[in-house]
């Protein structure tokens, strides 16, 4: 799966001040980040309020991505959640031809056993007519997809190509890498550890911040894919106060100031969502204008 190496974007949902969908935003932001770059688009993952989507604006966000994509770069395509039975039906009324792999983010709320979230996946494995990104997020989920589950699930299903690894847990990507499958990507979902995580051995990053600063990110993981560390680390000292100030309050809400700063979009989101604070929106624009000084 070359398609899913170097990296990928977590694509935000811009939307009006009357929360509908701003699709000349969208369709901006995958011009500006294709032509910066990034190797691969994800659309409605959890970073696109995909859970505050409903399923028309989900089909139409679909629509404006491909067709401002025009097929220049790979396509991935978020369909996950806690109800089982809810995601197959899904897979089975997408038209899914136009993309490379559906991500499929770890049950949340619900806290399966490690048995459940194999029994989970198995189910979409079977159940999907493209390959399948795992996607481990336990901040988010309230429950940690073990790296034994993860690797089962990699050797038992052909379609499970790849893992989005974001428990900003550095160990458990090392455990990963050195035992996975040779042809299982270990995909980073951790802006902040995603270098060191390329340069031990995984594949690339699906980015927040990468949609922002889509050169420079991009850049630093191609120089970590090809072990030119001292390099990268000049790129990733540069975004790492940027990074860690989009996580500060909640996502997206942070990376949305960061594009309303560059004139991408608004920075509006929606409940139970709420907007950076003014504080917060303070501090991005001045890291913001220190990277694009």
């Amino acid at each position: 799966m070359q398609e899913l190496v170097g990296t990928g974007v977590a694509l935000i949902t811009p939307f009006n001040s009357d929360l509908t969908v701003d699709h000349t935003a969208l369709a901006k932001i995958v011009d500006f980040n294709i032509e910066n770059g990034t190797d691969y688009l994800v659309i409605s993952g959890t970073t696109g309020e995909s859970v505050t989507i409903s399923a028309t604006e989900k089909k139409e966000i679909i629509t404006t991505v491909k067709a401002a994509n025009r097929g220049r770069v790979p396509m991935v395509i978020g369909i996950g959640g806690n109800n089982t039975a809810q995601i197959v039906e899904e897979l089975n009324s997408t038209d899914l031809d136009d993309f490379t792999a559906i991500l499929s983010v770890a049950p949340y709320y619900s806290k399966p056993t490690q048995e459940g979230f194999y029994q989970h996946f198995k189910t979409v494995a079977e159940a999907s007519s493209i390959p399948v990104i795992l996607y481990n997020v336990p901040g988010r989920t309230a429950k940690n997809m073990e790296p034994k589950t993860t690797l089962r699930l990699a050797r038992d299903f052909d379609t499970i190509v790849a893992v989005k690894e974001a428990g900003n847990n550095t160990q458990q990507y090392l455990e990963l890498i050195k035992n996975k499958p040779d042809d299982f990507l270990i995909i980073s979902g951790d802006d902040d550890l995603a270098l060191g995580a390329v340069l031990a051995g995984g594949s690339g990053v699906i980015s927040v911040i990468g949609q922002a600063f889509p050169k420079a990110f991009s850049e630093m993981i191609n120089l970590g894919l090809k072990g030119q560390a001292k390099e990268a680390y000049v790129l990733h000292y540069q975004l790492m106060d940027l990074i860690n100030l989009i996580f500060s309050e909640n996502n997206p809400a942070g990376i949305k100031s960061v594009m309303s700063s560059l004139g991408l979009c608004k920075s509006t989101v929606r409940l139970p969502l709420v907007e950076a604070t003014s504080e917060l929106k303070e501090k991005i624009k001045q890291a913001v204008d220190t990277l694009i000084s």
